[in-house]
């Protein structure tokens, strides 16, 4: 197992002759079109990945032959196509952390009756890699592979509460510290508080910071060499749980199921 820190380095590999821009160009209306909206004309392709018009169209007719997207030829709109599942999968089949951790969290999932997620960092955010809804009512959609930030979700700040002090203000000060809630935390000062409170605690925390009425514990994973992998979080709605009701009933089944993930041997 290794450290996983995914900050990009300060020298851009883009400079390199090795680096191919019209790949990168490529992804990125792929990425547009699944981040912004359903789907997207060419000029709305070109805005969203700052490329000409006449580079756009040439990206996207490339990726309609490939089938990677349609074209809804009325509306002179694109969309992704299944095909594109293809990408993300094939991480998620060769995944071990994942293959390895799933039963952990259905067992965890069981116990606490609410929805556990594992997720991996990526730049400053950190990505669901594997979901197990409760059965119970839930309101927010979250599948797999959507991001959220670090600095504002309890599965980020228990990432960065296993990480040196040095590196975990990296992340912070290289963070978009925008409030997107009412709670959102954006002082700096505070939040590194709030990670080395969860540092102490073996777990984050944060109370309605992303959605209203989504409350979330998490707990880092940590492997035999120190190495920070990820983490594990409870998804506690606000109409069945209190912070204070979710810390004094479910952390310490959190830090052991994270603890069990860690330390048993691979099957």
């Amino acid at each position: 197992m290794n450290n996983t820190h995914s900050l990009p380095p300060d020298d851009d590999p883009r400079d390199s002759p090795l680096f191919n821009n019209s790949l990168e160009k490529g992804l990125a209306v792929i990425l547009a079109i699944g981040n912004h909206r359903r789907a997207m004309n060419l000029p709305e392709i070109a805005g969203a990945t700052g490329m000409s018009k006449s580079a756009a169209q040439r990206f996207t007719y490339s990726l309609e032959v490939m089938g990677y997207l349609r074209k809804d030829a009325d509306r002179r709109k694109f969309f992704l196509t299944p095909k594109c599942l293809a990408l993300g999968f094939g991480y998620l089949q060769a995944n071990w952390l994942i293959d390895h951790a799933n039963p952990f969290l259905l067992e965890l999932n069981r116990k606490s009756g609410e929805t556990v997620n594992l997720s991996e960092p990526l730049e400053t955010d950190m990505v669901f890699v594997a979901r197990f809804p409760s059965q119970k009512n839930i309101s927010i959609h979250m599948p797999v592979g959507r991001r959220l930030p670090m600095f504002c979700t309890a599965s980020g700040r228990a990432y960065l509460s296993a990480l040196p002090v040095n590196v975990a203000l990296d992340y912070i000060a290289k963070s978009d510290l925008t409030k997107i809630a009412p709670n959102t935390e954006v002082n700096p000062k505070v939040l590194l508080q709030r990670i080395s409170d969860a540092k102490v605690a073996g777990y984050a925390w944060a109370n309605e910071e992303y959605f209203r009425g989504d409350i979330n514990i998490a707990a880092p994973l940590v492997d035999a060499n120190g190495g920070v992998l990820g983490a594990i979080n409870i998804s506690l709605p606000t109409s069945r749980w209190t912070l204070e009701t979710g810390q004094q009933e479910l952390a310490q089944l959190l830090i052991e199921t994270a603890r069990a993930i860690t330390t048993s041997p691979p099957r």
